[in-house]
């Protein structure tokens, strides 16, 4: 059976096309639930008009979907995004810490 850590692996494949950074890396998945027959995925996006949201949604979902084998709904979260829930190191990319 497939892990919430198996899976934030498999959604580094997922990457914000206008930053170019991978959602894990941005902090954008903020909690996974996994059960034996389904999932479910909260994430927020780093604005709250983010042209990508459906896209970025979509491709979450079905790569969620497709690495655990089970059906899988997504959630966008209301919580404003911030550069501190970027992984440690990632932010240095873009010179903020």
């Amino acid at each position: 059976m497939a892990t919430e850590e198996s899976l934030r692996e498999a959604l580094r494949s997922v990457v914000d096309p206008e930053i170019g950074m991978n959602i894990i890396e941005l902090g954008l998945v903020r909690n996974v639930e996994i059960y034996d027959d389904r999932a479910h995925v909260l994430m927020i996006m780093t604005t709250p008009f983010c042209p990508y949201a459906p896209q970025l949604l979509e491709q979450t979902r079905r790569t969620a979907q497709d690495h655990l084998g089970v059906p899988t709904t997504i959630e966008m979260g209301m919580e404003m995004w911030d550069p501190s829930m970027m992984e440690d190191g990632a932010a240095s990319e873009w010179g903020l810490f």
